[in-house]
């Protein structure tokens, strides 16, 4: 026999060999099982009501108006915080103003209908609009919900009182002039927890 056909069966009996021992690391016993789970991710939905707060024509110095609104939680986790960022336009309709119309709009956050004289905080539209939101949450929404938050399917409201605020001072400036206030509502989620 040739060199070539040596070398040939020898290659096809290695072959043969390794495919035996192959196939025997197959033979043991062996089970599975599946688990099947699933993450389902609630639901954060603070709800407002009404979504317009305030919309009052020729106000004058020394005017003042009570508005009272509903924030919700209409979602499937409890609410820790209702942080509040202010801002606004000021429409200068003679552009004469030398001070800014915003400062001269105080906000009163009150506890609630019955007791009116009850201020939790007290600041004018310029100073809200620059506080952080978390300042904000402290001063206003911290102490009527607290460390309970907005549990799923509550409502709170909560009562503002806007003045016009009448410094006794010539305040022309400010005739025909107009504001739009937007107020933005972020609700955050209670801490997670171990389960």
């Amino acid at each position: 026999m040739g060199m070539k056909k040596r070398f040939g069966k020898g290659m096809m009996t290695v072959a043969l060999g390794a495919a035996l021992i192959g196939g025997g690391t197959y033979a043991y016993f062996s089970d599975t099982e599946t688990t099947n789970n699933t993450f389902a991710a609630g639901t954060l939905d603070l709800t407002l009501s009404p979504t317009e707060i305030i919309n009052v024509d020729n106000i004058a110095p020394g005017d003042s108006f009570i508005r009272d609104f509903e924030l919700g939680n209409g979602g499937s986790l409890d609410i820790d915080k209702v942080l509040l960022e202010t801002d606004y336009i000021v429409n200068d309709a003679k552009g004469d103003n030398t001070e800014d119309m915003a400062e001269h709009i105080q906000v009163e956050f009150l506890y609630n209908v019955s007791n009116l004289d009850e201020v939790i905080f007290e600041t004018t539209l310029a100073e809200l609009k620059d506080m952080t939101p978390e300042a904000v949450n402290q001063h206003i929404f911290y102490p009527e919900i607290g460390d309970k938050g907005l549990p799923v399917g509550e409502t709170h409201d909560l009562i503002v009182k806007f003045n016009f605020l009448d410094n006794g001072e010539d305040q022309n400036q400010f005739q025909g002039d107009s504001l739009k206030l937007t107020w933005t509502f972020n609700a955050t989620q209670k801490p997670g927890e171990q389960r």
